[in-house]
């Protein structure tokens, strides 16, 4: 299993709670101990939950993307069965990677109860894979449970399976261990087992109790490892700590204890924290300045529109009674923020003359979108005259277009900028365990011209523990991703970025940017890219094609033999419930052509979580375990985590193993990602961050 961190942060909330409180299971999701329940926690739901039951020892993490749809990953530790030889692994226990998945298909009501339909490791091995239904009713403070299961849940194997009237090859589940393919084969296979339970929230809030009876018995435990069970109730208890912590303890199987510990957060509910560190917004005047727009101090102006507004100034224009300013935005993350603080900065400073103001928002000079509000209306807003929504109703965004204009102030360009930071990265699920680094990290960019310029990092290490790191995995396709142990330990100092990239508007709807150096930590080369993006439509299409050229394993500049041509054309749609679709269909790095589907859902507040799937012509033997690419992903903005705006993001992608089939070049810049901002849903979802 593989987790690369840019940065990720879990912070406490407060998080209201219905009674009796919904709890993670053993195996991540919502749950008793062994067994799910149909429950739901709210949409944005994030958990992530280790714990431990002789021989298992796990971790996963749950996110709840959608009301009605939970979604976990999960990583096993087998205790007591190696990963292989010790040639090959040393000491190390035996791995598992997975992925769970529930639909709820009926809300509870007064009399018919919650319903859920869920699938356990359907995107691992299939060693601890299962199907059920279950149900909840809930009377006062007791939550009640009851399902019937099929594979682990259910291998005590209770009855016949009643499908086996519809066909025989029901009456038998096939074994399946360690393909890594999604098993729709043994899907509601072989006989099941009735499981159900019990949750009370106690009169004290901080304490939940459950009572389960499961469908397992544990002969036919993954690995030939046979578990004792003394008795198939168990009993456990959930201790609140704090409202995003929870301490699990249960006796299971009727002889072993059981310790967990969950951490939870929620995206939706969770308010960010105050923007202490920011600039205070300008207060507007008693009434506006007298002053000519001629003699208007406008290098003043675009000072104050870039310290406070965020806005790194090109240059401002006036149309008749409408002024506006041409710029990039570099710190406020909420686009409404930033064009209601640029509002106070021109209300400051232009006489009465000017009715609208307007912000037309770029990115290495590609014009974006530009947004426009009245002057009176936004004044009277502001000083609580006049409702929000009144500003909301007279607020335009428009694609930003060429106008006839009077040209009052251009910023002259600062070409040169740099940042330092500490780097994180991650590798866990192989036979060598948990692998870290720490890192110094150094960027910078110089700016040639507007939309030509040259980026760069270089990343020191600072500690690690890859000396731990002694598996290659087996391939069949050329190594452009499994060579990763090389990349990662053959020097201290390394430079993953070291490229020069130009953009342009090609015409209304059209972008378009050509792009050489090295490109990412592995490959080097050249690519162009084009984005059609048709202006008040939920959906655009994309094409990319590159050549490029394996690195050598320091990251120096050096190169390697291994070079290939890849590139896609990729479609995107918007979908119900604030969902993006991408579709990709091309040549990877391996060579090898498919398609991949990447199904995403962005949040009010900006976090993303999404999921992929991958597949091509390397066959499975070629591809080795895993048997196609795929993961998830979960992308936070740091505006929802600290006490300063910025516009940088947290990135987590999981994906059950690092494989050459399916792999795909890591660009630093795509043009979808860079033109987000023209759609204006975030601005409007968000509207009432104007006023701050």
């Amino acid at each position: 299993m593989k987790l690369r961190f840019a940065a990720v942060l879990l912070l406490p909330c407060g998080l209201a709670h219905a009674e009796p409180r919904i709890t993670q299971n053993d195996f991540g999701g919502t749950g008793l101990l062994q067994t799910p329940t149909a429950r739901m926690a709210p949409a944005g739901e994030l958990s992530v939950n280790a714990n431990r039951t002789d021989p298992y020892s796990r971790y996963s993490v749950s996110l709840q993307p959608l009301d009605w749809l939970e979604g976990s990953f999960r990583y096993t530790a087998i205790t007591n069965r190696p990963y292989g030889s010790e040639a090959l692994s040393g000491s190390q226990s035996y791995k598992d990677k997975a992925v769970d998945a529930k639909v709820r298909l009926w809300q509870e009501s007064h009399w018919a109860p919650e319903v859920a339909l869920g699938f356990r490791d359907i995107g691992g091995t299939g060693l601890f894979s299962s199907e059920f239904f279950v149900a909840n009713k809930r009377f006062d403070n007791f939550d009640f449970s009851a399902g019937i299961a099929w594979g682990y849940i259910g291998n005590r194997g209770d009855f016949d399976n009643p499908l086996g009237y519809v066909s025989n090859r029901f009456d038998t589940r096939p074994a399946l261990e360690g393909t890594g393919d999604v098993n729709s084969g043994s899907y509601f296979r072989g006989k099941p087992s009735l499981f159900g339970g019990v949750s009370y929230q106690t009169p004290w809030d901080r304490l939940s109790l459950k009572l389960e009876f499961e469908g397992n018995d544990y002969k036919n435990e993954p690995k030939d490892n046979e578990i004792k069970q003394d008795s198939p109730i168990n009993l456990g208890a959930v201790f609140k700590v704090t409202d995003s912590i929870d301490l699990s303890a249960a006796w299971e199987r009727g002889n072993t204890a059981m310790f967990g510990v969950t951490f939870h957060t929620n995206f939706v509910s969770r308010k960010a924290p105050a923007k202490t560190y920011d600039p205070t917004p300008e207060p507007l005047p008693a009434k506006a300045p007298t002053t000519s727009m001629e003699q208007v101090n406008w290098a003043d102006v675009s000072r104050r529109l870039q310290q406070n507004a965020g806005y790194k100034v090109e240059r401002i224009s006036q149309r008749d009674s409408e002024l506006i300013v041409y710029g990039e935005q570099q710190r406020y993350f909420h686009s409404s923020k930033a064009v209601g603080r640029a509002s106070r900065i021109l209300d400051n400073s232009v006489n009465d003359d000017i009715d609208w103001f307007t912000v037309v928002n770029k990115r290495y000079d590609l014009p974006l979108e530009e947004t426009s509000l009245p002057r009176q209306t936004f004044r009277e807003v502001i000083n609580n005259e006049e409702p929000l929504q009144s500003l909301h109703r007279t607020t335009e965004i428009n694609p930003a277009m060429p106008r006839n204009e009077k040209t009052l102030y251009t910023e002259a360009p600062q070409h040169f900028s740099y940042g330092v930071g500490l780097g994180f990265k991650q590798n866990v699920g192989g036979p060598d365990g948990l692998l870290y680094q720490f890192s110094a990290d150094a960027d910078a960019e110089y700016r040639f011209n507007r939309n030509t310029w040259w980026s760069g990092l270089l990343s020191a290490n600072l500690v690690n523990n890859f000396d731990k790191f002694v598996y290659d995995a087996p391939s069949g396709l050329p190594r452009v991703r499994t060579d990763l142990r090389q990349y990662l330990t053959t020097s201290n100092t390394t430079m993953p970025l070291f490229q020069l990239s130009h953009a342009e508007q090609l015409d209304k709807d059209l972008y378009g940017m050509v792009y050489g150096g090295y490109l990412e930590s592995m490959f080097a080369g050249v690519g162009a890219e084009v984005l059609f993006r048709p202006t008040g439509e939920r959906w655009s299409v994309g094409a990319d094609l590159n050549w490029v050229r394996q690195r050598d394993f320091d990251q120096g500049f050096a190169l390697r033999d291994y070079s290939v041509v890849t590139g896609h054309i990729t479609g995107y749609t918007d979908l119900p419930f604030d969902t993006l679709a991408a579709v990709s269909v091309g040549r990877y790095l391996a060579g090898d052509w498919g398609t991949t589907v990447d199904i995403s859902r962005e949040f009010f507040n900006g976090v993303r979580v999404g999921a992929w799937a991958t597949i091509t012509t390397a066959s499975s033997a070629e591809y080795g375990e895993g048997s196609f690419d795929k993961g998830l992903y979960l992308s936070i903005p740091f505006d929802e985590m600290m006490s300063m705006s910025t516009m940088r993001r947290a990135n987590l992608v999981w994906a059950p193993l690092t494989r050459d089939g399916g792999a795909r070049l890591s660009r630093s810049y795509q043009l979808h990602s860079m033109t987000d901002s023209r759609e204006g849903d975030m601005f409007y979802r968000n509207f009432e961050k104007i006023t701050e």
